[in-house]
């Protein structure tokens, strides 16, 4: 049996081999043109912050801060936390550099990792990539309509089957009190059916059984009171909005009364994304709107309006499916080379091709005709250029057609025209 190397990579995370990063670069195309055509500016924030901006923004009775942090004292004594989402960490830069003064709305997208001490399972990694839009200093429902409209595109782009989309609104500060209290007693008559996660759930956030999983709970959900007949006129007339901008661009959607998300700072519009069938759905991304984040934050009352979508997820569901993603380019001229003149004037030589865009492989390491002749028909390249010694003297370099064998001899500075005529 083999023996276990001495360092691996910790539990729950992993590395991203090259034959994956096709994945990671597939997406990142995709979303960054979207950003690009919507008019979305690129953000970049620390993967750490201080502790207090996760705590004060995504809120203390949450799975997240509660449990799923990795924090961290420094020499100085401070307390910072590694980014496990980006929301917060991007309205305090918001707030930061004053961009509430520019004009508004103001829209930002990122891409990047976060962390989360989760315990690891398929699909779901304690060091995982999102990307993410935010729209900020904007109230209209058309916004909320934007963002979902956004993502359900980006993951049709990449071509994923069975996408659906859920909705629902959870209130704001004038209705949500009373609909929360409402729940309260609903839960409480029934709370020894309740699942353990589900009792702590009720005397920390009440909103939050909903959320729950657990097959024991779903019987005492589905009879719940629905806040959506509960909402005030405002987030009534907003959200009626919202889905009828959605029913305006044909989108397809589905009212999910239970649907809360995990954080604190959502209010009004609320959505996630799924795919796949009945009960097997996989979430691959969600969001909505979150009105008082900037002013909790920095003391703004700046409306605003986002979303994120998590990476592995949709690389797991796009291999699921066997969508296919671009292939690297053949390389269609290998470069052999023998003695230390020849290997210098390579490398030249290797530069012009760059300059010209044609690409070439390589294996300046090795001496050996045979060996380099075995990796150009190895990777399949249809010309190898040798340059030996003697062609290197005399500035001249062979051509060889693999294929046939045929031999040409051309001059240093006319081969990269020869080699770009071949491949026309």
């Amino acid at each position: 049996m083999a023996k276990k190397p001495k360092f691996q990579s910790p539990t729950g995370m992993h590395d991203i081999l090259p034959e994956e990063q096709k994945y990671y670069e597939r997406i990142y195309e995709v979303v960054s043109k979207m950003a690009d055509f919507y008019g979305f500016g690129k953000i970049d924030t620390p993967i750490v912050e201080d502790t207090d901006l996760f705590s004060r923004g995504i809120g203390l009775s949450t799975d997240i801060v509660k449990k799923e942090m990795y924090t961290l004292k420094t020499k100085g004594g401070d307390s910072l936390s590694l980014r496990p989402e980006w929301t917060a960490p991007i309205v305090r830069s918001y707030i930061e550099h004053g961009m509430y003064s520019k004009p508004q709305p103001l829209k930002l997208w990122y891409f990047g990792p976060c962390y989360r001490y989760e315990r690891p399972q398929a699909g779901r990694y304690r060091q995982f990539w999102q990307f993410g839009f935010e729209i900020f200093g904007e109230d209209n429902a058309v916004i909320d309509a934007q963002i979902i409209q956004i993502f359900y595109n980006i993951l049709k782009e990449l071509k994923l089957k069975n996408i659906s989309v859920e909705v629902n609104s959870i209130g704001d500060s004038n209705c949500r009190p009373y609909y929360k209290k409402l729940l309260s007693n609903y839960f409480r008559s029934r709370e020894s059916s309740l699942c353990s996660n589900c009792k702590k759930r009720l005397k920390e956030n009440v909103l939050r059984v909903l959320d729950c999983k657990e097959e024991k709970c779903q019987p005492i959900k589905v009879e719940a009171p629905q806040i959506i007949d509960h909402l005030c006129d405002s987030c009534h007339a907003h959200f009626k909005e919202v889905l009828e901008f959605l029913d305006e661009i044909d989108l397809p959607y589905n009212l999910n009364p239970h649907l809360v998300r995990g954080l604190d700072y959502y209010t009004n519009t609320v959505f996630e994304i799924f795919s796949g069938k009945g009960d097997i759905k996989n979430a691959l991304g969600g969001g909505g709107r979150y009105n008082k984040l900037v002013k909790l934050i920095g003391n703004k009352d700046i409306p605003a309006c986002g979303a994120a979508g998590g990476v592995e997820r949709i690389i797991s569901l796009m291999k699921e499916q066997e969508i296919e993603v671009g292939k690297v380019p053949e390389i269609q001229i290998f470069l052999a080379q023998l003695g230390n003149l020849a290997k210098r004037k390579s490398l030249r030589l290797l530069e012009d091709f760059r300059k010209a865009r044609v690409r070439v492989a390589e294996s300046f390491g090795r001496d050996s005709l045979k060996v380099q002749l075995n990796r150009a028909d190895k990777i399949g390249s249809k010309y190898t250029l040798i340059l030996g010694q003697k062609e290197a003297l005399e500035g001249v370099i062979i051509i060889r057609d693999m294929a046939s064998g045929k031999q040409d001899i051309v001059k240093l500075e006319e081969v990269v025209a020869k080699v770009k005529k071949k491949l026309k």
